[in-house]
């Protein structure tokens, strides 16, 4: 960085450049500053936590950083399913233009891709990633617990109720 020439200050003394930073000290500071600044240069430095300053002399104490490395970890991937069931649309939607063209009747559509991620539903058999089919499967649970009504029956009670309104209710005059 700097020459090994000396070089003169304001006050006429001679300055030396220190050997690890390139600085120019005084001859007797110089010998002081020599081994600390060896010793400096040796060690790396920790990076400030900003966060960790903030939050010193307050309450917050118990703030921790979330992994989401763990979470994604135990997925398993499944791209190679994705990547068949991408073809085999491209496939049917080629087949579907042909038969257009030809004048063919159409031909059936390709099954729905089942993923394996999602949870089925045992009350009525739909699919749902995690959190959702925790949620659905409560309330289906409880729905389904619920007596379940025929249209039939239901109109047959309302039309038997508003009879006997009507044999009830006394006649105006």
């Amino acid at each position: 960085m700097a020459g090994t020439e000396p070089f003169l200050a304001d006050g006429n003394q001679e300055l030396f450049p220190c050997e690890v930073c390139g600085r120019r000290f005084a001859a007797d500071v110089l010998e002081r500053h020599g081994p600390i600044c060896r010793k400096l240069f040796n060690k790396k430095r920790k990076p400030f936590n900003s966060l960790k300053q903030r939050l010193q002399g307050t309450d917050i104490l118990t703030v921790r950083k979330t992994t989401h490395s763990q979470h994604q970890s135990v997925r398993k991937s499944n791209w190679r399913q994705q990547h068949e069931d991408f073809i085999n649309a491209i496939r049917s939607a080629k087949q579907c233009t042909l038969a257009i063209k030809e004048g063919r009747p159409l031909p059936p559509p390709p099954p729905p891709s089942i993923n394996p991620d999602y949870i089925q539903c045992p009350y009525c058999m739909r699919r749902f990633n995690e959190t959702a089919a925790t949620r659905h499967i409560n309330f289906c649970k409880d729905q389904s617990s619920r007596k379940v009504f025929d249209p039939a029956q239901t109109a047959a009670k309302l039309a038997s109720r508003a009879q006997g309104r009507a044999q009830v209710s006394p006649k105006k005059e």
